[in-house]
């Protein structure tokens, strides 16, 4: 069992001990606390809900609903929803904050609540921290039998955000349609099963076969919408009969998709691909985070832009995105934030950028994907004894490598040419997640090899 406390909520496996796994005691107090930081944060008593389709959600969602009306909060249910869904309905309904009830990529023995604020935006560091604190402290109060909360059901918020999204000035119905996709969906029976659906046909795409769009919880395969988890899909494209294939992981924020051969686009490319029609429409900056491909960079400062990187994580990203002034960001894992819409990760609306783009492109969606840079990330991790300390390893290699630019915002990126490669310390346990890229596959593997061997060597000179 496994239980994960951190500033962005709380994520854990259903069952076992309480403190130990994701039990109805620790989402009653992690629910409690909340809701009370927000009462005391807004004085608005409205908070909106929503889950992905995984079996344990019902049962989360009924214990977050009658905690936060145990506090006197109006909780506004949207049911099956979407993670955009529920940030783009917070504003609308006027609420104070909003949860989700998804753990996203994880597998189904898995559930989180992931904290928004009024914006419907993730929590900051701050405020996570202060949630945390409320929590452990058991700083809560509930409301007498006169002031308990309401409950309203809202079931039509997928088809607000699906009206949102065509009513973006960079989407363009009329260019999709036009190309008449024929388009394979996995929405691996969650509710993207619900959404994609309805989005696509009201692109005016015709031709979609379904698959895994049960929302029903039971994942055909690893959630996480990487190429070694799509072979079903890749192995229906490579039939010849469709355009492109599209996925999405169980909350509907990260966004794959896949070309007409059934070769993966790459989930760094989407938002290369997002980004690369946003900035060709209007001259901007993008941001992205320290481990996210080069190409994003590339693809900027073709247009005349600036790219930023930004410390791992969403709330991170958004920040950047606020400060520089970007008009296009995310992450490269499928992520894609497009502040003309809102500032978080959205799937369905990158489903309609991406849609346009290719539509106007007039081409496959493999031509689509070759002209692009072309990087290749490898991803490592070394293990290391609890009792080693990882911040004087970074340091020791930083002032190896200090002739190189160096970006020490998140770990360490250090940057050459046209490669680079980002050391990073986990938060929960004693490793070292290393992140290269270069040209070529052997490229970037030789190059994390040879970050392993530096931190070996400061190891065991440190002894």
């Amino acid at each position: 069992m496994a239980l994960i406390k951190s500033i962005s909520g709380i994520r854990g496996t259903i069952g076992g001990k309480s403190g130990e796994g994701l039990t109805p005691v620790d989402i009653v107090k992690f629910t409690s606390a909340y809701g009370a930081w927000i009462l005391e944060k807004t004085n608005n008593p409205r908070i909106v809900l929503g889950r992905d389709a995984r079996i344990s959600g019902d049962m989360v969602s009924r214990l977050v609903t009658a905690t936060l009306q145990g506090l006197g909060i109006h909780v506004i249910d949207l049911g099956l929803s979407t993670t955009p869904t529920v940030e783009f309905a917070v504003p609308l309904e006027k609420a104070g904050g909003g949860i989700i009830l998804t753990a996203s990529h994880n597998p189904i023995q898995w559930n989180a609540l992931k904290l928004l604020n009024d914006k419907g935006e993730f929590i900051s560091d701050q405020d996570g921290k202060e949630v945390l604190d409320k929590a452990e402290k058991e700083d809560f109060e509930f409301a007498g039998v006169k002031n308990l909360g309401a409950y309203t059901l809202v079931e039509d918020y997928i088809d607000r955000h699906i009206d949102h999204v065509l009513s973006l000035d960079l989407v363009d119905k009329e260019a999709i349609a036009a190309r008449n996709f024929s388009v394979v969906i996995d929405c691996v029976n969650s509710t993207g099963g619900i959404a994609l659906p309805k989005l696509l046909k009201a692109l005016g795409v015709d031709q979609v076969e379904q698959m895994y769009c049960e929302p029903d919880g039971h994942f055909p395969h690893n959630p996480e919408p990487l190429p070694e988890n799509l072979r079903d899909i890749s192995s229906k494209l490579k039939n010849g009969k469709f355009d492109l294939g599209i996925v999405v992981d169980p909350d509907v924020d990260r966004l794959a998709f896949l070309t007409e051969d059934g070769s993966a686009f790459g989930e760094e490319y989407t938002l290369v691909a997002i980004a690369d029609y946003v900035l060709s429409q209007s001259s901007g900056n993008t941001v992205s985070n320290l481990s996210s491909t080069r190409a994003l960079r590339d693809v900027t400062e073709k247009y005349k832009g600036t790219y930023t990187a930004a410390a791992v994580g969403e709330v991170n990203v958004v920040n950047k995105m606020k400060e520089t002034n970007a008009i296009i960001g995310g992450e490269g894992n499928g992520g894609v934030i497009y502040p003309a819409s809102h500032y978080g990760r959205d799937a369905l609306v990158g489903i309609g950028l991406f849609l346009t783009h290719l539509a106007k492109f007039g081409k496959t969606a493999n031509r689509l994907r070759a002209s692009y840079p072309n990087y290749y990330i490898s991803k490592n991790k070394i293990e290391l004894t609890p009792d080693i300390d990882v911040d004087a390893i970074l340091d020791e290699i930083s002032r190896k490598y200090s002739k190189q630019p160096i970006n020490d915002i998140d770990g360490i990126k250090i940057e050459f040419e046209k490669e680079w490669v980002h050391l990073r310390k986990s938060n929960t346990e004693p490793i070292i997640r290393i992140y290269s890229e270069s040209e070529t596959k052997a490229t970037a593997e030789h190059l994390a090899n040879k970050l392993i061997l530096d931190i070996k060597e400061v190891i065991s000179a440190s002894k």
